[in-house]
């Protein structure tokens, strides 16, 4: 029944079971003291909240239980420190499908090696069953192309450089004739 971490974990400590209790947040730096944790299980607690600094200090950090709490999405910084990570346990969580689960959703894109399951969409209800994946694909998708900046990272990776060059050519005509001048780099 404990409502927050302890204070009183052995820093040496690799393997820490916290599940089944009613930690309801992770406040900054609660695990700061124990570095030498490889393998964190916060399972079914009913955690809604993380703080960016939450898991600070956890190196050496390679599997993390989430599953099965009340976590819509992480703010961003939340992973930051978790070099090591190598399995994610994600499932059971109403994770929300809008921009704040981008962070998690890229985050986990660019730590390829990171084993992850159930981030899948709970709310809002159009986008329910949906995995955050597609949701996010789907966040661009629905992105007029005529609103979109002209900055090359817009661009499908799959278009050839002619395409690219009279779309160049165009756009400095274009501002050439507003009397500024654009220099591309890249």
């Amino acid at each position: 029944d404990l409502k927050k971490i302890p204070g009183n974990i052995p820093p040496d400590i690799v393997k820490l079971d916290l599940s089944n209790n009613k930690i309801r947040q992770l406040r900054a730096k609660e695990f700061e003291d124990v570095s030498e944790l490889k393998i964190l299980n916060l399972n079914s607690n009913g955690i809604a909240y993380l703080d960016p600094a939450a898991f600070s200090g956890l190196n050496n950090l390679e599997e993390l239980d989430l599953s099965n709490n009340s976590l819509q999405n992480f703010e961003y910084g939340v992973l930051e420190d978790l070099y090591f990570l190598k399995i994610l346990w994600l499932r059971e969580n109403p994770w929300r499908c809008d921009y704040n689960i981008h962070y998690l959703f890229y985050w986990l894109k660019h730590h390829y090696n990171v084993h992850y399951n159930g981030l899948e969409c709970k709310m809002p209800e159009e986008y329910k069953g949906w995995s955050v994946g597609k949701y996010v694909r789907s966040y661009y998708e629905e992105c007029p192309k005529d609103k979109l900046p002209i900055y090359p990272e817009t661009f499908d990776l799959d278009k050839d450089d002619e395409e690219w060059e009279r779309h160049k050519e165009q756009s400095v005509q274009t501002v050439k004739k507003h009397g500024v001048i654009v220099t591309v780099i890249g």
